[in-house]
């Protein structure tokens, strides 16, 4: 049994002037058990907490560590900007630079806003749609978490099903009464929603590969099948790409997929693991932004310096190495041998992968949606991730969460995880 009291100390320290004792709450550990590990620092492929212990980490700070952690490129650039300031309420020509580059690598961007974090940008997204259609209803899908704005929080996955939390408390009944959740994967769900409210929708938002019930891969018929409904019925599509943007391909699951959304929403990797989101989309629509449009948007640390340069830095690596076949080799290699290790214990699991997106979850069956998700044996799941974090590997303390392979993951450490995994699951 590994030590974790420093963790321990520091837990019950935060506790008392910290909700909770963290700021996002599946850090907490609630759905898992356990005292959280306060990390002390990382490099590549390896967490290191207080008391010393050693991990390998397919958190990767929830997706923005596709190169691994403290790359020495990315953590030059960092010096090298710091050293001339760290914000100056003022435009800077690195924001610039890193616009043109998401417009570039992104097939429906032309223009881009720069924010703060993912949840700025669903929250834009969706008043720039109201605005350009002139409509007040949004669809979202059921287990789909797109940050923490009042509309979005029904039926969201993500932490929400973590704590057993359907809603929150402090969220105005008039204002989710201007979301409509549907079951995801489910096409007959859209088309009957546009049947009872029609001309009402201004915009369909989903995740086209979820993370936040976990990985569900849904089939490229149903997403361009849920980009005509749309379209045809005068509504916007809003690609919510914060977690699969530039981690799936460098255009991100549009890319992947071949499917153009009038408006997208990023995150995680852009920034290159400091806090930044972005929206872009068509021009006649992100010039309805203030100042040149109606539609106010603002924001003090938007296209902050250090988060500019760490994001082009990382775009620049992930475009000159184009690694996405080599991630999702890697990748697939770990969730095959997850597959293997389960089935010699004797545990039925479901392994889903999309690129270098993971989830392992306890369900005898494929999961397609939120209701199957949460048919997942919760308990077993926290028995695994417990066991595997003893043993040196660090999960998602969450059923409903995806796991992430970053350039650092190599095939000895891949092997030394499934190996891990092999005996943990005859203990589950």
């Amino acid at each position: 049994m590994i030590s974790i009291k420093q963790s321990e100390k520091s837990f019950e320290r935060a506790k008392k002037t910290i909700p909770g004792g963290v700021n996002s709450p599946v850090r907490a550990f609630q759905a898992v058990g356990g005292i959280p590990r306060f990390i002390a620092s990382a490099l590549g492929c390896r967490l290191v907490d207080v008391d010393g212990n050693e991990y390998i980490d397919y958190v990767g700070s929830w997706g923005p560590m596709i190169l691994g952690h403290a790359h020495p490129s990315v953590v030059s650039r960092l010096q090298a900007v710091a050293s001339m300031g760290t914000s100056y309420g003022a435009p800077t020509e690195a924001e610039i630079y890193l616009a043109e580059k998401i417009a570039e690598l992104v097939p429906s961007v032309e223009k881009v806003r720069l924010v703060n974090s993912g949840t700025e940008a669903t929250m834009t997204a969706l008043r720039l749609a109201r605005a350009a259609t002139s409509r007040p209803l949004v669809i979202k899908f059921d287990g789909c978490y797109h940050g923490h704005s009042d509309s979005f929080l029904i039926q969201a996955g993500s932490g929400i099903a973590t704590l057993g939390l359907p809603n929150s408390p402090g969220v105005p009944p008039e204002v989710t009464e201007q979301t409509i959740s549907l079951p995801f994967n489910r096409i007959e769900a859209v088309r009957a929603a546009f049947d009872r409210y029609e001309e009402q929708i201004a915009a369909v938002i989903f995740e086209p590969v979820t993370g936040n019930m976990g990985v569900v891969v849904p089939p490229r018929e149903y997403l361009s099948q849920l980009v005509e409904i749309a379209e045809e019925n005068g509504a916007l599509v809003v690609f919510d790409e914060v977690m699969t943007g530039f981690r799936l391909a460098l255009g991100g699951a549009q890319e992947f997929y071949s499917l153009h959304p009038q408006l997208t929403c990023l995150g995680k990797v852009v920034g290159g693991g400091l806090p930044i989101g972005a929206v872009g989309g068509r021009e006649e629509i992100m010039d309805l932004i203030a100042p040149i449009g109606p539609v106010y948007q603002a924001g003090t640390l938007s296209g902050n310096p250090l988060a500019v340069a760490a994001g082009l830095e990382t775009l620049r690596i992930l475009e000159e190495e184009a690694p996405y076949s080599l991630l999702a080799k890697r990748t697939e290699a770990l969730c095959e041998g997850l597959r293997v290790a389960a089935d010699e214990a004797g545990v039925e699991v479901q392994v889903q992968s999309c690129g270098s997106m993971f989830t392992v979850f306890f369900n005898s069956e494929p999961v397609i949606d939120f209701e199957s998700a949460r048919k997942s044996d919760t308990k077993r799941f926290s028995v695994f991730f417990q066991k595997m974090l003893e043993k040196g590997v660090y999960l998602a303390p969450s059923q409903f969460e995806a796991c992430f392979v970053s350039l650092a993951h190599d095939e000895a450490t891949i092997a030394e995880t499934i190996e891990k995994a092999r005996l943990v699951l005859r203990e589950c």
